[in-house]
């Protein structure tokens, strides 16, 4: 089975970890489902998972990737849930459950001709979908999608800020809140970014990373964290709520919690989704038209050269691999 897959973390370079090969499939329940893939797509966990974040060291190597989507064994066109876990543990939602795992960390990920996957994590792609953009969902876009419409509630006519403008959860929370009729400002430390999710995403306007805002936002959407996450604090109304859903920034931030309680603001942590609302997402994106910005699409075997793209910060939107 040619994949993309990881020998051994490498902190210091990530990309020398790559094996890009034919190779033996990693064992799987006898009870899990075959998929293969049509396309991939890269996440900025990959690199972490590269660095060593979740490894298992007796799983290794293990083929990386945690998003993509393909055909079953009974050739439904179907979306990989990227999260493997008891929903049960989670009182329902596998996102609560402490013994959760993510595609790639001691699993086989999607990086590959073939996954194996629990039935469960099979999601209908709709027919309206491209193999790309349903490839680009499970993780950054049901990021965005939870962080909008699950712990922020964000309803038609409000007004978000969206920290760290053209990454991959970035952009997907304009472009999916835009759909939903809610006013998009982003913030970028590159104005030339931020230019571009207003010409190209639909933000409103764009402002660079800290700059005083013309008006208070109902809601910050911080994928971002570090040094940023004052600044999403600092942008609410009273009232309003921040979440939170990542920490490339740094994960260690001081606030003042006087002004948490005086404005009454909500900080509020979000991770992934479950199945069903991966399922509302893709519907949502096929129903409305909904265009995934999609950076570059390159063959499976050229996977060293698409990592070092992101890597370099030179994506906007995401980036895919063609897995057939």
């Amino acid at each position: 089975m040619f994949a993309i897959r990881m020998r051994r973390p490498e902190p210091a370079d990530p990309l020398r970890c790559l094996d890009i090969s034919d190779g033996p499939p990693g064992d799987a329940p006898d009870d899990w489902v075959t998929v293969r893939l049509r396309a991939a797509s890269v996440n900025s966990a990959d690199f972490a998972a590269m660095s060593g974040y979740g490894v298992v060291p007796k799983r290794l190597p293990t083929v990386l990737g945690s998003d993509g989507a393909g055909t079953d064994e009974d050739g439904n066109e179907v979306i990989v849930y990227p999260v493997v876990a008891d929903p049960a543990r989670g009182g329902g939602d596998p996102m609560l459950d402490p013994g959760l795992r993510m595609l790639s960390q001691g699993i086989d990920g999607t990086f590959a001709e073939q996954v194996r996957v629990p039935r469960a994590s099979l999601v209908p792609k709709p027919p309206g979908l491209s193999w790309e953009a349903a490839a680009c969902l499970g993780t950054a876009w049901l990021t965005a999608y939870r962080m909008l419409f699950g712990r922020a509630a964000v309803r038609p006519g409000e007004t978000i800020l969206v920290q760290g403008a053209g990454g991959g959860v970035a952009s997907a929370l304009t472009v999916l809140a835009r759909a939903a009729g809610v006013r998009v400002w982003v913030a970028s430390r590159d104005p030339a970014r931020g230019e571009r999710a207003v010409a190209e995403l639909g933000a409103e306007r764009a402002f660079l990373t800290g700059a005083k805002l013309p008006e208070p936002v109902d809601a910050v959407m911080d994928p971002v964290g570090g040094a940023v996450f004052p600044h999403s604090v600092a942008a609410l109304r009273p009232g309003g709520r921040v979440v939170t859903a990542g920490a490339v920034g740094g994960a260690v931030v001081r606030l003042d919690l006087a002004d948490l309680f005086v404005r009454s603001v909500s900080i509020v942590g979000s991770a992934l989704g479950s199945p069903e609302e991966l399922a509302r997402l893709a519907r949502m994106c096929a129903g409305q038209r909904v265009t995934v910005p999609i950076d570059s699409v390159w063959p499976l075997g050229q996977g060293r050269e698409a990592f070092e793209r992101m890597r370099q910060g030179q994506s906007f939107g995401k980036i895919v691999l063609l897995c057939t």
